[in-house]
């Protein structure tokens, strides 16, 4: 079987959103995007806003070789972060995960967006996609939801660096991607 090799940090773009590789020297303006504590309050890891705790999340970001810093395609602010991850060739999936936005863009459709991408990005080389979603986070499950995800179990997951919590795992197929119907609402 000839070995396809994927990459993990494209360079992923529409009107509204900008995806690029993350970086190292993009620390200090994403740790600025990323220290509203209002952002992480549904997260697992509520401290994520302070410096410490950002330190561990930007390290597992970099040591991934899937993360993607987020812009806004139109002021070139960053906006958020996200990565693919456990890539698997054996079972052709990958994960997807770690994603914030600043509060400015909720509700903008710019996770949809950029879960859009990713997910047209990732499908031409893997079969399922799966996302690790605190249980208590409902904004991320119902997007998920929204984007046609299906909850497949609930599992005690350690993020990088940081203690076990409960995630739910959803998942997305190929299969389905391709024969999705077009969500009537954007705004996720």
């Amino acid at each position: 079987m000839e070995h396809t090799v994927i990459n993990l940090q494209p360079v992923l773009t529409d009107d509204y959103v900008h995806a690029t590789p993350l970086k190292q020297s993009d620390f200090n303006e994403l740790y600025a995007a990323a220290s509203d504590p209002l952002i992480w309050e549904q997260h697992p890891n509520k401290n994520r806003w302070q410096k410490e705790a950002f330190e561990t999340y930007f390290r597992g970001a970099m040591e991934s070789g899937g993360a993607l810093l987020v812009l806004d395609a139109g002021t070139k602010k960053i906006i958020g972060c996200s990565r693919f991850y456990d890539h698997s060739p054996a079972q052709r999936s990958v994960s997807i995960g770690y994603t914030f936005f600043v509060r400015s863009h909720w509700g903008t459709g710019a996770n949809y967006r950029l879960k859009k991408l990713m997910l047209d990005h990732i499908f031409q080389f893997v079969d399922h996609v799966f996302f690790y979603i605190g249980a208590q986070n409902k904004r991320s499950r119902v997007s998920l939801e929204r984007f046609g995800a299906e909850k497949i179990r609930e599992e005690e997951t350690a993020y990088y660096g940081e203690a076990l919590k409960l995630d739910f795992v959803y998942e997305i197929t190929k299969e389905k991607w391709n024969t999705r119907s077009t969500p009537a609402q954007i705004n996720m």
